[in-house]
């Protein structure tokens, strides 16, 4: 019974706010999905809503999606209810990398009604040089409790948040996702501690909400449930999509575990097909009841599976008209899935009128796939994937079993839909130990190297790889230099893959060294930004200055066209860092001039000045600057407009270090 004692909580995992957002269709299913469940939450007046990770399908979610998020959570969750339940752990532990740590729903300035506490995912985890995540956005804003988030690679001490109404005490434990593989072996050497109170430990309800790898999908690539803490109540597992919102006991921990699933179909496979829900949980004291609550806005997606070869009365090879055979029969049962839906529909109005449809059909055994796009036309408007109604797909023959091959046909084996997941890293790995030697790293390791191939296209870290090269790279030149090696191909050789063996044996400095690497990437990145600023904001102070007459740098002057903007049409394509450059003084390589004729047809360019018809100047050249640019001795009348031939390309008068003498008649 719901009294002062019981504790009401909605669990929802993986939302994916925002997925599809530009699908004509689909494009809001998130968005009415996430407002349904937060009206259930308000309707049922639970306590507090807890969200198990991927709140946001993208780690940069858009405005759209960022401004819908913050209307649904600002009608729903704020308001005059009092909350009925109270804080008792140290916020500033529970909410640490916060700049406001404390619960929401006790800042003076806010009236929050109904408190949400969530976890990150994988989609929507911190990154960026500051390693902020959307859900950082909402907590700034008071909207949301972001906890569970851990940084340190070598050890984790997970502190509970914890709850009390009335008699019942809940120890709220979160974790973020964090990669498998490291999560996997930091199990492993025992260092994810969870800490408990110190106080009455037996009379707090456990609740953990986790967000990683639930079924294997390789030898550590996820987490194994008796890991986990046996003094745990009910596990909540986010980033499985299947819903399995029912607890189901571990028999060797003891413990419940209830996976939600998540709200909104995004692949079309067969863990999707199963009927969405969130829980309503109940604690008193230290008993529960999870409350199954069938979500109404979600579009129907219905899946059917043929073999070809298991309806031999049907369909023969050898028969010429066997793909129009094959064609009728699919559409056969597309008609039936859409049929299935209409009914499904109509005793539920809140439901999207189009449905998803999935047929997959193996045509394994000799037969032909027909084409997909004329197929698909037929039922343009009446299912929301039109392009995806039809999957074909076929087993390969796999060969003889070789050690050093892959063994691709088990990877291809069944349809991608079903959720095979091939990983960068496991690429990687898989590549260089079956690759020939020649082609084999020398330096870097396979680990290092598939961490960062991981940051430059999940994360669009662009330097992660270039920095981890050069990481690796700088502190291999230290080992070398600390040995004294001496200076033969053959030693150097032997004392580096030496090296490389003993960082590929201690992982935890390896991890480290990727760390770094990714660190320096991050900074790197903002040294840009800012670069690319002050640079800017130099051109713009600049603009309206007049040119100095001497210069430390003695670098030959170029025509102008008066103004002061005079730029060469070839140097538009420059970034900042490069028109900096010339300022700060960096020593130009000047290429080879070229006698043919050809070249100074290719090379030059005329500066045009449409308000004055300058003459020609000469520029006598001290010894100084005769020495420092040799390469460029002379200049024709023609040739020194042409800057860009000789390797050096002054893009304005800013960059010019004698005053102009064009500028100084006119302004005179």
């Amino acid at each position: 019974m719901d009294d002062e004692d019981t504790f009401k909580i909605l669990i929802a995992t993986d939302i994916h706010l925002g997925y599809l957002e530009k699908d004509p269709v689909r494009g809001n299913d998130t968005f009415v999905t996430f407002n349904e469940i937060l009206e259930h939450a308000q309707k049922n007046e639970v306590d507090f809503v807890l969200l198990g990770g991927d709140l946001f399908h993208e780690n940069k979610p858009s405005r759209k999606t960022i401004h819908t998020c913050l209307e649904s959570l600002r009608k729903y969750c704020m308001g005059d209810r009092p909350v009925q339940f109270e804080v008792l752990s140290d916020q500033a532990v529970n909410f640490q990398f916060s700049k406001f740590p404390w619960v929401n729903y006790q800042d003076e300035n806010l009236n929050i009604s109904m408190p949400i506490f969530s976890i990150h995912g994988n989609h929507d985890d911190p990154t960026g040089v500051d390693a902020l995540c959307a859900l950082d956005i909402l907590s700034c804003a008071g909207l949301l409790n972001h906890f569970g988030r851990s940084t340190s690679v070598e050890k984790i001490d997970i502190s509970p948040i914890l709850l009390r109404k009335g008699r019942t005490k809940i120890a709220l434990y979160g974790l973020g996702a964090i990669p498998d593989e490291r999560l996997y072996r930091m199990f492993v050497n025992k260092q994810v501690t969870m800490l408990r109170p110190k106080e009455d430990e037996d009379s707090w309800f456990n609740l953990f909400v986790i967000h990683q790898n639930r079924s294997k999908h390789g030898a550590t690539n996820y987490i194994p449930e008796q890991f986990l803490d046996d003094f745990i109540n009910l596990v909540v597992w986010g980033h499985e999509h299947e819903c399995k919102i029912t607890p189901a006991q571990n028999e060797q921990q003891h413990f419940y575990v209830t996976q939600p699933g998540s709200s909104v179909v995004t692949s079309l496979s067969p863990g999707e097909a199963v009927k969405k829900h969130v829980g309503l949980l109940r604690v008193k004291g230290k008993k529960m009841k999870m409350q199954r609550i069938a979500l109404e806005t979600v579009r129907t997606f219905y899946m059917e599976d043929v073999v070809l070869a298991d309806h031999p009365e049907l369909f023969n090879p050898d028969n010429p008209k066997v793909i129009q055979a094959i064609q009728a029969f699919c559409m056969e049962k597309v008609e039936m899935m859409l049929d299935n839906a209409e009914r499904e529909r109509l005793g539920n109005p809140r439901q999207p009128e189009k449905p998803l449809i999935r047929l997959r059909v193996d045509y394994t055994g000799g037969f032909e796939p027909f084409i997909i796009h004329r197929f698909s036309q037929k039922f343009m408007d009446r299912v929301a994937n039109p392009k995806d109604i039809i999957h074909f797909f076929r087993h390969r023959e796999q060969k003889e079993k070789n050690d050093n091959d892959l063994n691709f046909g088990k990877l291809f084996s069944r349809p991608a839909s079903e959720g095979v997941t091939l990983r960068v890293e496991d690429l990687v790995k898989q590549y260089f130990q079956t690759a020939e030697k020649k082609v084999q790293l020398s330096l870097l390791t396979e680990r290092g190297m598939g961490e960062a191939v991981q940051e430059f296209v999940d994360k669009e870290e662009k330097d992660a790889i270039e920095e981890l090269v050069k990481f690796q790279l700088e502190k291999t030149q230290r080992f070398l230099k600390e040995r004294h090696i001496d200076a033969e191909e053959v030693k150097i050789d032997e004392e580096v893959r030496k090296f490389r063996e003993s960082r590929r044996e201690n992982t935890e400095e390896e991890d480290e060294e990727v760390r770094e690497a990714m660190t320096r990437a991050r900074a790197q990145r903002s040294k840009d930004v800012v670069l690319d600023s002050a640079s800017s904001d130099e051109e713009l102070m600049d603009t309206g200055m007049k040119a100095s007459g001497d210069s430390d740098d003695d670098i030959p002057t170029t025509l102008s066209r008066g103004r002061g903007r005079g730029r060469a049409r070839g140097a538009r394509g420059q970034n900042s860092t490069a028109r900096g450059s010339s300022r700060r003084g960096r020593a130009f390589r000047s290429l080879k001039p070229e006698p043919s004729q050809s070249a100074s047809k290719f090379f030059s360019e005329d500066i045009i000045d449409d308000e004055l018809d300058l003459e020609e100047s000469h520029i006598n050249l001290s010894s100084k600057t005769n020495q420092r640019f040799s390469a460029m001795s002379s200049f024709s009348k023609r040739g020194s407009q042409s800057q860009t031939s000789r390797g050096v390309d002054f893009e304005s008068d800013e960059d010019d270090p004698f005053k102009n003498t064009a500028t100084s008649r006119r302004k005179k």
